[in-house]
């Protein structure tokens, strides 16, 4: 009788253990296709609404509260984090996000362009040299020195974060 409850017992808590691992891979799987939104240090914004951040990336707010311009760094196509950023931020396709900025220089709209960049260590390199820089990073190449904004309030990692 106490072999048969020990056995239950044993196969019991196995079973917890295994629920509590894959629950563990499954945060840790989420929060590594999340995308982080870093900023140069001396950017006075710590959290951002996902509004604000989409007027930042197509261009129709060009300074950060300090007065300070925004230079807005992205991955070049085919980056996970660029793709991330136009589905999920501008709710865009490549050709459209293209034809906006295209048409946004055109016009004169703005003085300064997106910059891409080819990786994501050079876009953490000049995020941290020009002042105002913004940029979207895989949030595994996030060092901890890093600044990173928070949208609507969560970061990456965390329940609900939109950037994934």
């Amino acid at each position: 009788m106490r072999q048969g409850l020990w056995n239950r017992l044993c196969w019991a808590l196995a079973l917890g253990l295994c629920l509590t691992l894959a629950s563990v891979a499954l945060t840790a799987q989420q929060a590594a296709g999340d995308v982080a939104v870093v900023v140069h240090p001396d950017v006075p914004v710590d959290n951002l609404t996902l509004g604000e951040l989409r007027r930042l990336v197509l261009g129709d707010r060009e300074f950060w509260p300090a007065g300070v311009r925004v230079t807005l760094l992205i991955r070049a196509p085919i980056a996970h984090e660029r793709d991330v950023m136009l589905k999920k931020v501008c709710q865009m396709t490549e050709a459209q996000f293209r034809q906006h900025w295209i048409a946004k220089v055109f016009r004169a709209d703005t003085a300064v362009a997106p910059k891409i960049v080819y990786a994501s260590q050079m876009a953490l390199d000049l995020v941290n040299q020009i002042p105002g820089a913004i940029t979207f990073v895989d949030l595994s190449q996030v060092g901890r020195n890093m600044k990173v904004v928070r949208i609507d309030g969560r970061l990456p990692g965390e329940s609900g974060y939109i950037l994934r």
